[in-house]
């Protein structure tokens, strides 16, 4: 529903401008529209089944499943996100503050020089895909707490409230976080999560 006309409006895949954790409602469209239903196509047989990213493959070794299904993936990342994520019943969090950069190979190639075991996930032949997690941890970022506002201790891309931070101390930190990232990886990283 477009907010200012209250008129309804369909988009087509193609028209969402879908990109790793983007679209159009996160840039042109921002704030301009409520999505009211989606609908989803998904395979009935002959599943592309994708266990190479992150900890997938490792948890299903730990869970000794020789041959994944949808289920024990499912199962594998629900158990890796309740390992790594506070409950925020327990402890404020953001759930996953930033997204995982995509750099240029060239300039991934620069960082692992100094950085021999930067991770990264090929893209395409001319970008990667870093892990933002792997960056804030080894800026020295996880597990710190400033005030109430604080990383989480088991995953860096999660910044937690221990319970009087306000949202700009929140944010604060969020921008340290940001430029101490860059200043020591050349790698910008943006918030995935909608700041108003």
């Amino acid at each position: 529903m477009e907010i200012a006309t209250q008129k309804m409006r369909t988009f087509t895949n193609a028209e969402c401008k879908f990109a790793y954790r983007e679209s159009i409602f996160k840039n042109e469209l921002k704030g301009q529209f409520i999505i009211t239903s989606v609908i989803y196509k998904l395979t009935k047989k002959n599943h592309n089944l994708n266990t190479s990213y992150g900890a997938i493959d490792a948890e299903l070794v730990k869970m000794n499943v020789e041959k994944p299904t949808i289920k024990t993936i499912s199962e594998a990342v629900i158990a890796i996100r309740s390992s790594k994520l506070p409950n925020p019943k327990d402890l404020g969090n953001s759930g996953s503050f930033f997204k995982n950069p995509i750099i240029s190979k060239a300039q991934y190639d620069k960082a692992v020089e100094q950085f021999p075991e930067m991770p990264h996930y090929k893209v395409s032949d001319s970008e990667v895909k870093v892990p933002a997690g792997w960056l804030i941890e080894h800026a020295g970022f996880k597990g710190k707490r400033f005030g109430d506002a604080g990383i989480h201790k088991n995953q860096a891309l999660v910044l937690v409230n221990y319970g009087g931070a306000t949202g700009k101390e929140i944010y604060d930190l969020s921008k340290l976080i940001q430029k101490t990232v860059l200043e020591q990886f050349g790698v910008a990283i943006e918030a995935e999560v909608n700041i108003i």
